[in-house]
């Protein structure tokens, strides 16, 4: 928050999320969108934990949003769920993109329409037994994918807009980084770099953390 301008929003109200901290998402994204001075004509919704390696143009065009497509959401092999909450009458299951809100550049006033309803299928999802454990952590990426499209909007699928690497949930080799490691407590500064066995992108990926955790006053404060 000292590095970068902040707007602190207010939780969901206790045991609403029922341990699923995601569903503050879309939640804080109606909180920012009321309070916020906003001045800006598109906005960039990304996860914290995103490392830019290049300047990022706007990949949106007017009422088209640019989004990355994830080859985890299938909407099109999930038919039975996505029409309890986008009926058959609303369109074939193929206009629900298979993305999350994040990467995504859209407009302001587009998210401001999706974001109620984004928050209002979030919470019906979770309430759906069948849906929820189908979808599990991706659940909120779904409803966001069905709630832009409840309003008309259609994104543009750009599998240039970040790079996705394979699952490895469970896996641990010779060296290991793990941003799940560090939920308690900050990441250690100078992290160990990989072997050169890994990909480019890993190695890229702990010497931006390095440099971030050694320029960061008071960084084992945080």
């Amino acid at each position: 928050m000292d590095e970068i301008p902040t707007v602190v929003v207010d939780p969901l109200p206790a045991g609403l999320d029922r341990g699923y901290i995601v569903l503050n998402r879309p939640w804080a994204f109606m909180q920012w969108l009321e309070k916020a001075t906003i001045e800006e004509e598109y906005i960039l919704m990304v996860e914290p934990d995103h490392i830019f390696i290049n300047t990022l143009p706007n990949l949106a065009h007017g009422g088209y949003p640019a989004a990355f497509p994830f080859f985890y959401i299938k909407p099109a092999d999930n038919e039975k769920i996505i029409r309890k909450f986008y009926t058959v009458k609303k369109g074939p299951v193929t206009n629900v993109d298979p993305i999350g809100n994040s990467p995504v550049i859209i407009k302001k006033e587009l998210l401001e329409k999706i974001a109620p309803t984004w928050m209002n299928v979030s919470l019906k999802m979770k309430d759906d037994q069948e849906t929820d454990k189908t979808f599990g952590w991706v659940l909120e990426m779904y409803a966001y994918a069905v709630a832009s499209t409840l309003h008309g909007v259609q994104h543009i699928l750009r599998k240039d807009f970040m790079l996705q690497g394979k699952l490895t949930y469970g896996k641990i080799g010779e060296w290991r980084f793990d941003k799940r490691s560090y939920l308690h407590r900050p990441t250690p500064k100078n992290l160990s770099l990989p072997p050169p066995v890994v990909p480019e992108s890993v190695l890229t990926l702990v010497k931006m953390v390095n440099e971030a955790t050694a320029n960061i006053p008071n960084w084992e404060m945080e």
